[in-house]
């Protein structure tokens, strides 16, 4: 009963970056020896260097399969997946290189063979992964590719799993049923394991998913046994899932006892190490690049507002700390250090706090800022002082959004949030800014906190570059 869809998209998969290997170093031989007109230092037959790279490549393979480009974790995980691939490339790239210095004669015809290799490499292993990609979606829709799951507890989150994978061309599962006493789901119901089975069969059964332990451990021990002994997946969702997310490990304690180590987030030990050395650099780098705009801003922002440049305020970051955070004066004096509800009920219009909060903390026409100041707001260089945050250690350049402890007094997991340091831009920022609501955007800083990686931060600096020279959702 066991599924082969997967291993046959892993054989996919490891044949077709073979060959886009192949063909990128067929294409740097052609690009350097064919096309240029310039000579080269050492004559190689196309034969004999195709004979060399056949024998290195699959050693390449192998780089990815240890970087977990084969694992089905991966498949869904986009910009994961490319990031993997370039550092398997550049890994290969390197063996290669050293293949070329440890042996006697050379295997390139020239110094630029192996970069444009390296360079066709990734690119196509770029494309043939979003292709393999669009085919596989491609197939659900034929039902090729389907994996059955059969869902033992009826809990809450049973249904939500359910509503996740009910539309098999987008998910790649479907769900035959759910064993449990009660209704929660349109899917259908089974009393008990022994039902489910009996009235599934003759169709296949590729996983189990178990969302609740019964009180009785024989019967959790048949269902697994099933699994085992049937060769298919088993999957157990714990009922406190917000105990298993972020960064976790199993360890021996007092070197007899297994137990799982649930950390609050990801980012430990040397994680923390790289993001304070990345922040100082980068922030640094941007104070230089930004300082002449910063030096205009300032000294307009010191016209208009008869001498108040910078705005002081607050915030929260790790640990509960505060500390104040630097940004350019954007709000009318006299509204200076109040929080919303504070400014408009002294302006005499409270009734604009229901539907500032209800529009995501956002008024098209905010009576607290001049038109000047809704210019240094939907262009983000009001954020430009709180590089020097960052240089002082308050704040990371990613991480959640740093708030002031009223705003976060009212979302109930803000410790777990506060485990790191906030950030000049983060998830949230780059999922939506002000287009989504609070608790969504808490719902993506606590996402980030639980799944920080490097890679996490370089891609949200990125989008917020682009987001920043887009206007996408500043306001």
């Amino acid at each position: 009963m066991k599924s082969s869809i997967s291993f046959i998209y892993n054989l996919c998969l490891v044949v077709g970056d073979f060959l886009a290997l192949v063909a990128a170093f067929i294409g740097a031989y052609v690009l350097r020896v064919s096309v240029s007109n310039d000579p080269f230092p050492h004559q190689i037959p196309a034969t004999t260097y195709l004979g060399v790279f056949l024998t290195l490549l699959p050693f390449w393979i192998i780089i990815f399969a240890l970087l977990g480009l084969y694992n089905n974790s991966i498949y869904e995980k986009r910009f994961a997946e490319f990031g993997r691939l370039a550092m398997g490339s550049f890994i290969g790239f390197l063996f290669v290189i050293f293949w070329n210095f440890v042996t006697v004669d050379p295997i390139f015809p020239a110094k630029l063979v192996p970069v444009y290799g390296l360079v066709l490499a990734f690119l196509f292993l770029v494309l043939f992964r979003t292709m393999a990609r669009a085919v596989r979606t491609m197939l659900f829709r034929y039902n090729v590719g389907i994996t059955h799951v059969l869902i033992v507890g009826n809990t809450q989150i049973a249904a939500e799993l359910v509503a996740s994978l009910s539309d098999s061309r987008q998910s790649g599962y479907k769900v035959l049923g759910v064993v449990g006493d009660k209704r929660r789901t349109i899917t259908s119901n089974f009393v008990s394991f022994e039902e489910a089975l009996e009235k599934i069969h003759g169709q296949p059964l590729h996983g189990i998913i178990q969302t609740e332990l019964y009180a009785d451990e024989t019967r959790n021990q048949e269902i697994l046994e099933y699994a085992q002994t049937h060769h298919i997946s088993y999957r157990f969702v714990p009922g406190n899932t917000e105990l298993f997310v972020g960064n976790i490990d199993v360890e021996l304690f007092r070197s007899s006892v297994p137990v799982i180590n649930v950390h609050q987030t990801a980012l430990l030990g040397w994680g923390r190490v790289i993001k304070r050395l990345f922040d100082i650099m980068i922030s640094a780098l941007l104070i230089i690049i930004a300082s002449p705009v910063m030096l205009v801003v300032g000294f307009a922002n010191a016209i208009r507002n008869r001498g108040s440049v910078v705005f002081r305020q607050t915030r929260l970051t790790r640990y509960n700390h505060e500390f104040q955070t630097f940004k350019f004066q954007t709000v009318k004096r006299q509204y200076n250090g109040l929080t919303p509800e504070e400014a408009f009920t002294k302006m005499g219009k409270p009734e604009l706090i229901k539907k500032y909060r209800d529009n995501g903390d956002y008024l098209a026409d905010d009576p607290r800022y001049s038109a000047f100041s809704k210019f240094l707001r939907a262009t983000s260089l009001d954020e430009l002082p709180q590089l020097f945050n960052v240089i002082r250690g308050d704040i990371s350049l990613v991480g959640p959004r740093a708030l002031i402890p009223q705003e976060l007094a009212i979302y109930k997991k803000r410790h777990a949030i506060l485990s790191v340091k906030s950030g000049l831009t983060g998830l949230a920022q780059v999922s939506g800014r002000r287009n989504i609501s609070f608790d969504e955007r808490r719902k993506l800083d606590l996402f980030y906190v639980q799944n920080w990686s490097f890679w996490l931060d370089v891609v949200i600096l990125f989008k917020t570059i682009r987001i920043v020279f887009d206007r996408t959702g500043a306001k």
